[in-house]
């Protein structure tokens, strides 16, 4: 046998040595401050360092060199200091400042001043290295630019907004591909969800044709759906508007089945419209008969066929239409309109705004997973819809502006579950509506008025939301569960913003002529209470498992639904009777 090598001893000096030294070259850590300074009496604007979220361990599944791009395509924002962070927790105690329906009105304003990245100028006879040396050159002046803007005197808050060029990439790629976009926005927050200076890129640099696609129209009333409509249409004149709502009908009481039948008709009209104003623009250019004909048979069809007990079925029906690779091509294209006698629709908008459940929707069965976590989609898809005609789905992206981050958690723009403090936009979320009122909250006994801290408190208590030791109410579990049903629509607690002039103009929004056909197509009966103080609760309680959002394999997640088994207007009571007299 060889010999073994002696061993040497090391004490422990040389290896607090060893450990300094080894300090000292990788430089201090970001999550430590120097000792020189305090940030609580520093006014020098700290530096904050982008965060990768939703990031996944390199060694999951045991890839090694397989899974190095693993988080190549996942969200990255800026991370919040700590002096941030305490003035959030700060505001959660501060008491409820009620807005009136002005308040409520809002407009583009958020985006002014503000563009998003574009490809930057190439030729055809650039290498790949070269054109990806000039995109992230590109891209970093484009970001430091925006952050010198907000330590400028006079400038915007900046918002949370995409850090990831691989994400920006395939935005542009979409662009350049695309024959016809799709826009594709939450009704709830319209003119928050759509940047002025992408209609303007797309209608007049690269002179191409866009509609504008009105998603989750059955949870807004349907004076706001017109009122909306007339906004955009005044606003953007060559955009059209089409509505589409992929939530199933919580208003309506019977059967799952009779209500994912009421959602198919509802979307497949969606569907159609869609396609008459795709013909609009096409003409004669390109064959629109097959898929027609495919509309058709699929507006006869009972209800979408998602295929949740025959996953292997999908599997062998979807392999050859949905194109999904771990390599993708984002290099410039250059752009051939209907080549190949071929239709080309691009599918783009904000994270979690349902371009999937679209996409599903004019496919007629489940091709892309869906799911209310922000930035689920991370990959360039292209499905076939007829041998004429094909979609190009991109991944939900989050355009530079001015929006409060506390705003953006409502839009889907930022993961619920990376939220440190969740009192700012809880507080905003109780100063829209009224959730004490609401959800028949009592007001804790610490407490001498409404704030953000005590509207969780209340819901804890409500729910059973308790810490295991010392039974306290569980803040950030009741805080994160009312924005998730928030985000969602769940239990009648949604949060919509309505156009400039909408309260002035109330009456003429209630007796316009295209009241009646947003009417028909939401499918909207108005139930009247059982009795003054026992009210219907029908869609307070209704589990919304039947709905086309309905999560996959990643619905452990906390954007998805959370305790829906439980009714939430509905007091813990005993089974028996008896009992209720105690109540009383």
């Amino acid at each position: 046998m060889p010999q073994q090598r002696r061993k040497v001893a090391f004490s422990g000096k040389k290896k607090k040595d060893q450990l300094l030294q080894k300090r000292n070259t990788k430089g201090p850590p970001k999550y430590l401050r120097s000792t020189q300074e305090s940030y609580e009496d520093s006014d020098a604007p700290e530096t904050t360092a982008p965060k990768k979220l939703m990031e996944q361990p390199f060694n999951r599944g045991g890839g090694g060199a397989r899974n190095k791009n693993l988080n190549r395509y996942n969200l990255q924002f800026t991370q919040e200091s700590k002096k941030e962070l305490e003035l959030m927790k700060e505001e959660g105690f501060k008491p409820l400042n009620v807005l009136t329906a002005t308040e409520r009105e809002i407009d583009a304003a958020y985006f002014e001043g503000f563009d998003f990245p574009v490809r930057p100028p190439w030729k055809l006879d650039s290498s790949k290295e070269l054109l990806d040396r000039n995109e992230n050159r590109y891209f970093k002046e484009y970001v430091d630019e925006l952050f010198k803007k907000k330590q400028g005197a006079e400038s915007k808050e900046i918002s949370l907004f995409e850090l990831n060029l691989e994400t920006w990439r395939q935005l542009w790629r979409v662009l350049e591909f695309s024959d016809v976009l799709l826009i594709i926005v939450d009704v709830r927050f319209a003119s928050l969800m759509f940047p002025p200076s992408l209609y303007d890129y797309i209608i007049n640099t690269l002179k191409k044709h866009a509609i504008v696609v009105f998603n989750k129209v059955d949870l807004v009333a349907p004076e706001a759906v017109v009122a909306w409509r007339h906004y955009f249409n005044e606003r953007y004149p060559e955009l059209p508007v089409v509505l589409f709502a992929s939530y199933s009908a919580r208003s309506h009481k019977g059967t799952q089945r009779a209500r994912g039948r009421m959602s198919h008709q509802r979307s497949m009209e969606g569907v159609y419209n869609i396609y008459r104003e795709c013909l609009r623009y096409v003409q004669n250019d390109v064959d629109l008969t097959a898929w027609e004909q495919k509309i058709r048979e699929d507006m006869r069809a009972e209800e979408m066929n998602m295929l949740e007990n025959d996953n292997e079925a999908m599997k062998t029906q979807v392999e050859g239409e949905l194109k999904i690779s771990s390599s993708i091509d984002t290099t410039p294209h250059q752009h051939v309109k209907y080549y190949n006698g071929v239709l080309t629709i691009g599918c783009i908008g904000y994270p979690n705004v349902g371009k999937s459940s679209l996409i599903n929707a004019l496919k007629g069965r489940k091709v892309v997973s869906v799911s209310r976590t922000p930035g689920h989609t991370k990959h360039f898809q292209t499905i076939f819809l007829t041998q004429q005609v094909r979609l190009c789905d991109c991944p939900g992206l989050v355009f530079p502006s001015s929006t409060p981050k506390s705003l953006q958690v409502f839009l889907g723009s930022f993961p619920i579950s990376q939220l440190q403090v969740p009192y700012r936009s809880l507080k905003l979320l109780a100063e829209h509506i009224n959730l004490p009122q609401l959800f028949r909250l009592n007001l804790p006994e610490d407490y001498d008025e409404w704030s953000a801290v005590a509207i969780s408190d209340a819901w804890a208590y409500k729910r059973g939301f308790l810490t295991a030791k010392a039974a306290r109410p569980d803040r950030y579990r009741a805080a994160n569960h009312l924005l998730r049903m928030c985000l969602a629509g769940q239990q009648q607690l949604v949060l919509q913003f309505y156009p400039p002039g909408y309260d002035k103009q109330r009456e003429t929004w209630l007796h316009h002529p295209d009241l009646e056909a947003v009417i028909k197509y939401q499918q909207v009966d108005v139930e009247e209470p059982d009795s003054e103080t026992n009210e219907d609760t029908s869609s307070i309680c209704t589990d919304t498992a039947g709905s086309d959002e309905e999560d996959d394999e990643d619905s452990s997640n906390d954007e998805t639904n959370a305790d829906d088994d439980e009714c939430v207007d509905q007091p813990l009571r005993s089974r028996n009777v008896f009992t209720l007299l105690e109540d009383d």
